[in-house]
């Protein structure tokens, strides 16, 4: 990997801190050669502090260290992506990422969706409301629901139809966020299980 510190007169060039699993963007800061070096001989990210004047390591007072996971530099030689497994949050504040958010895994529409389970699940009086119908109703009505979609998947999947099949297994997932709310998890969770059972 070759950096080009030359094209800033202070010799620096700015670090984006990705997280490594999350995807999300926790940090920004900016290294020269030393600093870099000392990232890849300790496996903990280390700065040029531009207050401080001096190396810095994130989390050499806090104890939130940002643990080293890779290292990429971009087309032109002048930035760099680092991605890493965080201790802790990550902001001096105190919050997860320096922009106050929540460092949490995103699933796109499917968070979007959680999160609309979530609001009707705590709103069960709704009576134009599906799922908090679903809810009223009980978990073994809820588990009833997510048996018949998995049956009609299962159906579609032998025949041809690929449109059925895909509304079905969209139906199926659609029930299976109401079950694994109803029963106190989320998406999250199933995927805790899924990498120790991969680790």
């Amino acid at each position: 990997m070759k950096i080009d510190f030359t094209k800033n007169t202070d010799g620096l060039v700015p670090a984006i801190i990705q997280d490594a699993t999350t995807k999300n963007v926790l940090m920004l800061g900016y290294m020269n050669q030393e600093a870099l070096d000392a990232t890849q001989k300790t496996k903990k990210v280390t700065f040029f502090s531009r207050s401080k004047n001096r190396l810095w390591t994130k989390g050499e007072e806090s104890g939130n260290f940002l643990h080293l996971v890779t290292i990429k530099n971009d087309c032109d030689n002048d930035a760099l992506l680092i991605t890493v497994n965080p201790e802790g949050p990550t902001c001096h504040t105190g919050t997860d990422t320096c922009w106050s958010e929540e460092n949490v895994q995103d699933y796109g529409f499917l968070s979007t969706l959680e999160d609309i389970i979530t609001s009707r699940k705590e709103d069960v009086e709704n009576p134009d409301s599906y799922v908090a119908s679903l809810f009223k109703k009980g978990i073994n009505k809820i588990a009833q629901k997510v048996g018949e979609e998995a049956v009609e998947t299962v159906i579609e999947a032998k025949d041809n139809n690929d449109d059925l099949f895909l509304n079905e297994s969209a139906d199926l997932l659609f029930h299976y966020l109401i079950l694994l709310q109803a029963k106190g998890y989320k998406l999250t969770d199933i995927e805790k299980v899924l990498i120790e059972r991969h680790n």
